[in-house]
Order: structure tokens, then C-alpha cells, then sequence
């Protein structure tokens, strides 16, 4: 009886359903179908569904079929995505890293909160509001969710210190901490600046005219403004950055789209840097908003481009957000370059997987090691606005001097390393055991950056902790190929610990092959 009953209502719910579909329209409207889909399946899957996963995986499923960066983002992922554009969050102000299962402060945020406090770097903290986060096997990301919270809020911090037998405890007023987007400021050379903008976000403008300024005073009369690996950002800082260096009316970019009419974006002729040498470097990662002010300088022959072709993404996404703080980034229009160039590379529609592969394409077609591997069409040619030098379109920036990726130093060997953290595991425990002899031996950068060698037994020890995970070299030529490189990332490592991003960059980038090809470019 019970089964019979239970069929005959299975029934009257199909019919139900199916009623409401053609009273709404039926197989005229595309939405409609798709509501009669979502309550079928609510009513009469086999098992219980969840109705918000379900209509989240919807939306997915039709964003996925458009193109490679139409995206659906949760309110978490909005969060955490947002952070580092808007330029800051609410926390204690601590750079850390993981030494197996304890944190160790690298360097307080100056100013912030822990450093008015009292913490140190080299501190480890033990314990967040009386709960262990060390010796538990806490995720990271599980850690600075208990350490962050609402601008205003105390958080109480257990603390271990070298040399200090008792446990030490604060209490930390959260505030609004500084998200920096600009990585590294400094003279590379006497008369050259360099600049390293790692992302474009709210504050990236008012931080470039700041390192601008620094440089300025320090005699800068050229500059090399270094886009490596910078994933792009917020439209308006890139055309912000762009304007500094071209002048009044030049136009920076353009975008258009099926539904979004032509709209251009110019310089104003107030710029703060129209005259001196400009060099940017680029690579396969630089993208989006970093692509629009290397294209717009390139374009108007302002600078040179040094280094291998951008990524390609020239897609504009609008950000349209529902109603529970959920996000949709619709693509909406194309960005063009000043001479007319379609930033974006090709894509298939629905075909991701492709899409993703281009690096490794590029790889196996020798497009990264040698330049005379990339081919465009007659079709894709363009010229410069000024000197009317040929440039080319199809997807991303090809720049005006080629740097090929050196496989060489990076060997499988040194790459096995770094995956499984063993070099930074290596450094910071060394850093940390050795932090007061290196502050009070090294107080000057130039003084470390001309004379410290990193230490043999630093490096005897990498070399032994990878053979205890199993990471060996094939043989004693990769080893050898091998160590220059990672002293050199060692030194830049330490030289991060002791000061900061600027003095790391200032060590790596003397072993650069981009660097020195860009140093080659303003002295020409």
C-alpha cells in the first residue's frame, strides 16, 4: 500500500512539474527549461541534492562553455580574491612561513600592529587564543583564519623566543594591514632605477609615484620597470601607471565588445617620467592590465620591451554580483593595444584544458628558447604609432628584444628541491639559527651584497636533507650545474630575511640573463 502510494505521488509531482513548465512558457524559454530542470532534479533525484551546489554548478557548467576567463566565483573565494587588489586586510601584520608544524615570524609589517607590540622576527608563535597551533598538524590556511579577524578585535598570542626560557605572551589589536603590489624599489645602476610591480591593485598608482620619487632622489634618469610574472589586476591602475610615461592624448588602450561600444582611455599629459630611457621586461606570465601599459608603451616607442611574448589575456570581465555576495566575472569586450592589437591569444570555446597547456606548447615548440620559433601571419602585422616599427598582434606582446628561458640552471635536480621546500625549509632554519650573528655582522646591504658568501655546510645540508627525501642529482655534472644558481637564490633568500623584497630582488637580478639584457637595452 505504502509503495503505491508513494508511486502515485511521484507521479502527481512529475505532472505538476511539467504543468508549471508549459504553463510558464515550455520549450520557448530557455529559462524556464532550466528551472523545470533544477526542480526535477530537487524533487526527484534518487538522492538528496544540494539545491545552492546545484545552481552554483549550473551557472559553472555555462560560464565553463564561453571562454577561458568568464568565471564563477563564492563569497570566500570573492574575499580572498579581492584582498591582495584592494590593498590591504584585517589582521595582526606578520610575514611568516612554516617551519614543519611551527610558525616563524620572518618579518613584522612596519608599523603594524605586532611590531608595535614588541614581536620580533624570528619569534615563533605557539599558540592563538589559548588554542596550540603548534606540534597539531594545523593547515596554514587554518592559522591565519584564527589570526586574522575585524579591524578593532584582540587576538592573545603565546610566543617562544630564542635565548628566553619562559613562555611570552601578547595581546594584538587587529587592524587594517597593507598588502604591498609593488615587490621590489632600488638603483640597479648609478642613473637606473628599478621597479618591480607584482600585481596592479587599488593602491599600486599612489605606490609607484612613492618608489618614483625615491628613485628621483637618488639620481634616477632611466628606468627598468620589471612585469615578470604579474597576473594584471584593476584596469584603472594599469592605464594609471601607462599615463605617467606617455604624453597628453596618447591614447593608453581600448576596449570593445558585442553589447559595450568602443571606450578609450588617453593620457592626460601629466605624467611624471616622459623623457627618460624606459625598458620593460616581460615574460609568459606577465598578463591582462600588465600587458596594457607594456603594449601602450611599446606602441607609442616610448621604451623597449625585453624578454619572451606575454601570455595573451585581453578579455574584460565585469564583475556582476548576486544577491548572497556570490560573483560572476562576465566577459564582456576585448582590450586593444594603441595601434589597434587584440591582446588576447585564440581560444576555443568550452576548450580549457588547450588553453591552459600554452605554456608547455610554447615550451615544446621552442618558442621560449628561440625566438626565431614564433610565427605570425602578414595578417597579424602592426606598426609602432611614432617610428613605425612592425609589430604583431595574435596574442600578447612579442617584445622588441628576445630573452631565451636558460634551462640550463634550472635542473631537474634543483627543481625537485624547491618542490619538496627543502631549500626554503634549509634557509630559514639556518637564518633562524644564525639571525643574531648575521644582524650584527651584516648592518649594511651594499657591504652583504658585495662580500657575504653563502656557506659551504648551508649547502651541505640542502644536498643532505634532499637525499634523505630521495632528491638526488643524476650525476656530479647536474650537481655542479646546479650550486652557482642555488647560492645565488640563497644569498637573495637571506638577504629577503635580513631586510626585505627590494634587497632579494637586488641580489637575484644580478644573475638575471632578462635583467642584464634590459641593463644592455638603456645603455644602447
Amino acid at each position: 500500500m505504502n509503495r503505491i502510494f508513494l508511486l502515485v505521488s511521484l507521479c502527481l509531482c512529475v505532472q505538476n512539474i511539467s504543468a508549471q513548465y508549459r504553463l510558464n512558457g515550455g520549450d520557448e524559454s530557455p529559462l524556464r527549461k532550466l528551472q523545470f530542470a533544477e526542480m526535477a532534479i530537487t524533487n526527484l533525484y534518487v538522492d538528496s541534492v544540494d539545491e545552492k551546489k546545484l545552481a552554483e554548478d549550473a551557472i559553472r557548467g555555462m560560464l565553463d562553455k564561453l571562454d577561458p576567463h568568464s568565471s564563477y566565483m563564492t563569497p570566500k573565494e570573492v574575499k580572498e580574491s579581492n584582498e591582495p587588489l584592494n590593498g590591504n586586510f584585517e589582521g595582526i601584520g606578520v610575514q611568516f612561513n612554516m617551519i614543519e608544524d611551527t610558525l616563524l615570524v620572518i618579518q613584522p609589517v612596519t608599523n603594524g600592529p605586532s611590531e608595535k607590540a614588541g614581536i620580533i622576527a624570528g619569534d615563533r608563535i605557539v599558540s592563538v587564543n589559548d588554542t596550540a597551533i603548534a606540534g597539531v598538524k594545523m593547515s596554514k590556511e587554518e592559522i591565519m583564519k584564527r589570526l586574522r579577524g575585524p579591524k578593532g578585535t584582540k587576538v592573545h598570542l603565546g610566543i617562544v623566543r630564542q635565548g628566553i626560557k619562559d613562555l611570552l605572551k601578547f595581546t594584538i589589536t587587529r587592524a587594517k594591514i597593507p598588502v604591498k603590489s609593488i615587490d621590489a624599489t632600488y638603483m640597479i645602476r648609478p642613473g637606473i632605477g628599478y621597479i618591480r610591480i607584482g600585481n596592479f591593485g587599488a593602491n599600486t598608482h599612489q605606490e609607484f609615484l612613492e618608489s618614483m620619487e625615491k628613485l628621483h632622489s637618488q639620481g634616477m634618469e632611466h628606468l627598468i620597470l620589471d612585469l615578470q610574472e604579474n597576473g594584471g589586476g584593476y584596469l584603472k591602475a594599469a592605464v594609471d601607471i601607462a599615463n605617467e610615461f606617455l604624453g597628453k592624448g596618447d591614447l593608453i588602450v581600448y576596449t570593445e565588445g558585442r553589447r559595450v561600444p568602443r571606450t578609450e582611455y588617453t593620457a592626460d599629459g601629466d605624467g611624471i617620467f616622459t623623457k627618460g630611457k624606459v625598458v620593460v621586461l616581460v615574460d609568459g606570465y606577465t598578463a591582462s592590465a600588465a600587458e596594457i601599459v607594456t603594449g601602450a608603451i611599446q606602441d607609442h616607442d616610448r621604451g623597449i620591451v625585453v624578454g619572451r611574448r606575454t601570455f595573451g589575456k585581453g578579455l574584460v570581465q565585469r564583475p556582476i554580483d548576486l544577491p548572497d555576495g556570490s560573483m560572476i566575472r562576465l566577459t564582456i569586450a576585448h582590450y586593444y593595444t594603441p595601434s589597434g592589437r587584440c591582446i588576447q591569444k585564440p581560444y576555443k570555446k568550452g576548450d580549457n584544458k588547450d588553453y591552459a597547456m600554452d605554456m608547455l606548447n610554447r615550451l615544446k615548440s621552442g618558442e621560449l628558447t628561440n625566438a626565431d620559433s614564433v610565427h605570425f601571419a602578414d595578417s597579424l602585422k602592426y606598426e609602432t604609432l611614432r617610428e613605425h616599427r612592425t609589430v604583431y598582434g595574435g596574442g600578447g606582446i612579442m617584445p622588441d628584444e628576445f630573452v631565451p628561458l636558460d634551462t640550463t640552471i634550472y635542473t631537474k635536480y634543483h627543481r625537485e628541491l624547491a618542490a619538496k621546500s627543502i631549500i626554503i625549509q634549509q634557509n630559514l632554519r639556518y637564518v633562524d639559527n644564525h639571525r643574531r650573528e648575521l644582524q650584527d655582522r651584516w648592518t649594511d646591504f651594499a657591504d652583504f651584497k658585495a662580500n657575504y658568501e653563502v656557506p659551504q655546510h648551508l649547502v651541505d645540508t640542502i644536498v643532505a636533507e634532499g637525499e634523505k627525501q630521495g632528491v638526488k642529482p643524476r650525476d656530479d655534472a647536474e650537481k655542479e650545474k646546479t650550486i652557482p644558481y642555488l647560492r645565488v637564490q640563497l644569498k637573495a633568500l637571506i638577504a629577503r630575511d635580513l631586510w626585505d623584497m627590494s634587497e632579494y630582488f637586488s641580489v637575484f637580478n644580478e644573475s638575471s640573463a632578462m635583467v642584464k639584457k634590459g641593463l644592455e637595452a638603456i645603455n644602447q
